[in-house]
């Protein structure tokens, strides 16, 4: 992986590093992984279920979303998807459905560094 591939990835806060570290320095398996995020449901499966407000499929699909951002280290996507899940699980649905925007755009803003 080329410095500036790593500049631009951050830059989306993909935190490189951090990543690399679970990844134990393999920049090779650490893109094949970051590929494979693109293909992930999660993010589409969430909007769907905010869209039909069904509160158990979008925990869910926020929940898996966190962690798959997690083990990523997909910072800026993580944070606001962990708010997310916390305010689901205060039984505040409308305050966390209002992230969505946030999160769609940490989602995109991610995805777009990760496809180059």
């Amino acid at each position: 992986m080329d410095e500036m591939r790593k500049v631009k990835l951050e830059a989306a806060g993909i935190r490189v590093e951090d990543a690399l570290g679970r990844f134990m320095g393999n920049e090779m398996l650490l893109e094949r992984f970051l590929k494979k995020f693109l293909d992930d449901v999660n993010f589409s499966l969430l909007k769907e279920a905010v869209g039909r407000q069904d509160h158990e499929e979008e925990l869910k699909a926020s929940h898996t979303l966190k962690g798959v951002c997690g083990n990523l280290s997909i910072s800026g996507l993580y944070d606001l998807v962990t708010r997310q899940v916390a305010l689901m699980r205060e039984d505040r649905w409308e305050e966390a459905e209002a992230l969505m925007p946030e999160i769609e755009k940490a989602y995109e803003t991610a995805a777009a560094a990760i496809r180059g």
